[in-house]
């Protein structure tokens, strides 16, 4: 893992499970088909699409996959999808928050609640977590889309495009904003000529709690199945991955 900071570690785990491309895809093809059926299939009109498609090529899909997907949003077929979120916690009181896109929300929510249940953990209300989590803009800038760039005057245009954080790891730059400075910084990267790996809006918790590496695992262990649904999107956490357990979790 390149880089030691405590967002780069909370990510660690998610990271791995992005790893499995047919995840990914299948989430990116729910994001074309539903921004194609909000906004029309025209990118240029469709600020939503414009990003779907910037963050379905970073993740190496096939030119008609997304085609497909867009004309699968134009042309209705995803009108029973819906965007659906879900906040809990696993056990020794760890937030997870849940975002997922379903046809079918008795499903999802069932199978939500069955994981919480099976792992001793518990489904809130939506809210319950909104003092843990802050929406912040992620944006991952591969390095060798900058080579003609200086780093440090890149540093000052990204401030000037809202970036509140910047972080240099191995093979890539992470800038966050705030939530109402997402769009600021995707225009900023437009005017600079520089097309981000990805662009997210991502929940970042405002603390971390750490646990013994046994308890810890645990919670690693309902976050992976929370994971391997195929209506979930993205799982957040505030368990603080510690060295000893990412030491752990590496040998």
């Amino acid at each position: 893992m390149a880089g030691h900071s405590k967002w780069a570690n909370i990510k660690h785990r998610k990271a791995a499970q992005d790893a499995k491309r047919a995840k990914v895809w299948t989430r990116l093809i729910k994001e074309l088909t539903i921004a194609s059926r909000d906004g029309g299939p025209d990118p240029d009109a469709n600020p939503s699409l414009r990003l779907a498609i910037q963050n379905a090529k970073g993740a190496n899909m096939p030119k008609d996959t997304m085609e497909r997907a867009i004309k699968k949003g134009a042309g209705g077929e995803g009108q029973n999808l819906q965007e659906v979120t879900y906040e809990g916690y696993a056990p020794n009181g760890i937030a997870i928050f849940i975002e997922a896109t379903t046809d079918n929300l008795n499903r999802t929510v069932a199978n939500v609640r069955s994981i919480f249940n099976k792992y001793n953990g518990s489904l809130g209300t939506n809210g319950s977590l909104s003092f843990i989590f802050n929406q912040k803009g992620v944006f991952q800038i591969e390095k060798e889309k900058i080579t003609n760039t200086d780093i440090e005057e890149l540093e000052m245009e990204l401030i000037d495009g809202g970036a509140e954080e910047l972080e240099i790891f191995e093979g890539f730059i992470e800038v966050k904003t705030s939530f109402e400075d997402f769009g600021l910084m995707q225009q900023k990267l437009e005017d600079l000529q520089i097309e981000p790996k990805s662009s997210e809006l991502q929940r970042i918790p405002n603390n971390q709690s750490a646990l013994d590496v046994e308890s810890a695992k645990k919670v690693l262990s309902i976050i992976e199945k929370f994971e391997e649904d195929d209506d979930v999107n993205n799982v957040y956490h505030n368990l603080e991955l510690t060295e000893e357990l990412l030491t752990e979790l590496n040998s």
